[in-house]
């Protein structure tokens, strides 16, 4: 993923400036080309920005002429747009201007059908928050779909891999309008924004969260339901009653016994298979999320819990069901299982069972994945948001859903 900043691109980015105002001399970004190898990808960003506003026009409105005419062109697009509008941020606050601060907004918008500037827009968001989100309200209702998702998920409140943004995760209702607007999208793109926007701000706001996923159901679309369960799947898994409610679960009175294992040994590259009784003790039917968690031993020796999900199912009054799972072992890219001892437990509307411990033997000397996000700030992902808006032409690139 470095390599979507490289030369090549560079070199485009150049041509396109150059097409658009031909007496610029891009001197700078030709020596950036040269500097770009053996550098992360985030550094990469940061490189061609500074390039860019080396060779580009000191002046705010200079610069943003520059960028719209270079708009004007087919060939300014993809990933050489990305440092272009971390430019646009930069000079757009650099400038102390009001008028150019909203100008910087517009343009980020122009540029986000070319590739998502929804990392470039943080940096507006921390500097006038609420400014920035009277413009992304706007943005909710805009003809094109990139810019209504910008307004979606430039503001979510966890973005990953992007600046945090304080101010919005201590108004979680701030961002209300922009959602209510986008809920019912005709994109699914915008969609899956706003439910990942909804379940973020779970984290921050349960009862506000809820209460808006209830709005939304009495004034539901076809595809209102999925957003909403989307939206609530953290609340849902840590049994949360209203969003359980909201999402059509129901039974307070479930008992799950201890999961019984077909071995309490597990070899790399092996699987464990368990099992796990699950009561109903209440007088009517219940509708029952059932999930899994496995407490994996971590290169610290310390022992993380991580939830899966498992079935679902109606209980009537008094009945017992029998859930049977196996959960492979293999190594995967994104886990590393270290030696030592785990446990799994069962989960049914949130009533939890008892643990049931075994051990894994053998080694693996991998780092994983999300270890490796835990001990630096990764700069060599991307997530959907910015992949779903390369042009079609655009290498595919896998679907890391935030």
């Amino acid at each position: 993923m470095d390599e979507l900043i490289n030369p090549t691109v560079v070199g485009a980015l150049s041509r396109s400036l150059m097409a658009a105002e031909p007496q610029l001399q891009p001197r700078a970004l030709s020596e950036a080309m040269k500097i770009l190898a053996g550098q992360r990808l985030r550094d990469r960003v940061n490189i061609v920005r500074d390039a860019f506003l080396a060779d580009a026009p000191d002046d705010f409105s200079e610069l943003e002429q520059l960028v719209r005419a270079a708009l004007e062109q087919p060939s300014f697009t993809g990933w050489m747009i990305w440092p272009v509008t971390e430019a646009v941020s930069s000079q757009a606050l650099a400038s102390h201007s009001t008028p150019d601060f909203d100008t910087g907004m517009d343009l980020l918008a122009s540029l986000t059908p070319r590739l998502s500037s929804e990392f470039a827009v943080r940096n507006l968001l921390n500097a006038r928050p609420e400014r920035a989100l009277s413009k992304m309200t706007v943005w909710a209702r805009d003809e094109n779909e990139h810019v209504r998702r910008l307004a979606t998920e430039g503001s979510r409140a966890y973005l990953p891999w992007a600046r945090r943004v304080p101010w919005l995760i201590e108004h979680p209702g701030a961002t209300r309008a922009i959602l209510d607007a986008t809920y019912r999208d005709t994109s699914e793109y915008v969609r899956r924004s706003v439910a990942n926007h909804l379940n973020d701000l779970s984290r921050v706001d349960p009862a506000t969260v809820t209460r808006t996923a209830r709005n939304w159901a009495e004034n539901a679309d076809a595809h209102t339901s999925w957003v909403i369960r989307r939206g609530l799947r953290t609340l849902i898994k840590n049994a949360d009653p209203e969003a359980l409610t909201l999402v059509g679960y129901s039974g307070r009175h479930l008992r799950v016994d201890r999961p019984e294992l077909s071995n309490d040994t597990v070899h790399l590259e092996g699987a464990l298979t368990f099992t796990a009784v699950i009561t109903n003790e209440d007088d009517a039917e219940a509708a029952v999320a059932i999930d899994y968690s496995i407490g994996f031993q971590r290169s610290n020796r310390t022992i993380s819990p991580k939830t899966f999900k498992l079935t679902s199912r109606k209980i009537a009054p008094g009945e017992s069901v029998t859930v049977t799972k196996t959960h492979s072992f293999r190594r995967i890219s994104t886990r590393t299982y270290f030696p030592g001892a785990h446990f799994v437990t069962v989960q049914a509307n949130g009533t939890r069972s008892l643990p049931a411990d075994f051990t894994v033997v053998g080694a693996s000397t991998d780092e994983s994945a999300s270890d490796a996000l835990e001990r630096r700030q990764p700069v060599n992902a991307l997530t959907e948001r910015v992949i779903h808006t390369a042009p079609r032409h655009a290498q595919p690139l896998r679907d890391l859903d935030g």
